[in-house]
């Protein structure tokens, strides 16, 4: 047996973009949990129009939205406004535009969210390893499970 056959291949890289409150780092820490190379991009936060293509161009790209009241409900303690919204959706527009699954998260649970993008995963063969991958850190507030 060679040192190649050895290897293990590393799962493709998932990347999940969203506004603020819309539950990117809550999916991606339960993507990471079932195996998947999942990171976080916070480019809302960011003037780099096309951010999700730096650092490693993901196999698959997956685009988290809410509505104000969505973002109110799941993080109370910041003043959301329809203004930061426009902007954070007009940061996130190259995101949007390229994404592989879209995602309005304004009424659904964490396990939901899940739930629907491992279904696309599955559906579309993306590999994942057989044990929990280590986590990352957080960003934001986290969403109801």
């Amino acid at each position: 047996m060679t040192t190649a056959s050895l290897m293990v291949e590393k799962p493709p890289l998932i990347k999940v973009v969203g506004v603020s409150a819309s539950g990117k780092s809550t999916l991606v820490t339960s993507l990471r949990e079932l195996g998947y190379n999942a990171r976080p991009v916070s480019q809302e936060h960011s003037d780099v129009a096309e951010l999700w293509k730096q650092f490693g161009f993901p196999r698959v790209l997956i685009f988290l939205d809410n509505d104000l009241a969505g973002q109110r409900s799941r993080r109370p303690d910041v003043e959301w406004d329809d203004a930061n919204l426009a902007s954070e959706h007009g940061r996130l527009r190259s995101a949007r535009d390229n994404a592989d699954l879209r995602i309005n998260t304004a009424t659904l649970t964490a396990a939901q969210v899940r739930d629907l993008v491992v279904a696309f995963l599955e559906a579309n063969r993306i590999r994942r390893a057989q044990s929990p991958l280590s986590p990352i850190p957080r960003t934001g507030g986290g969403m109801p499970g």
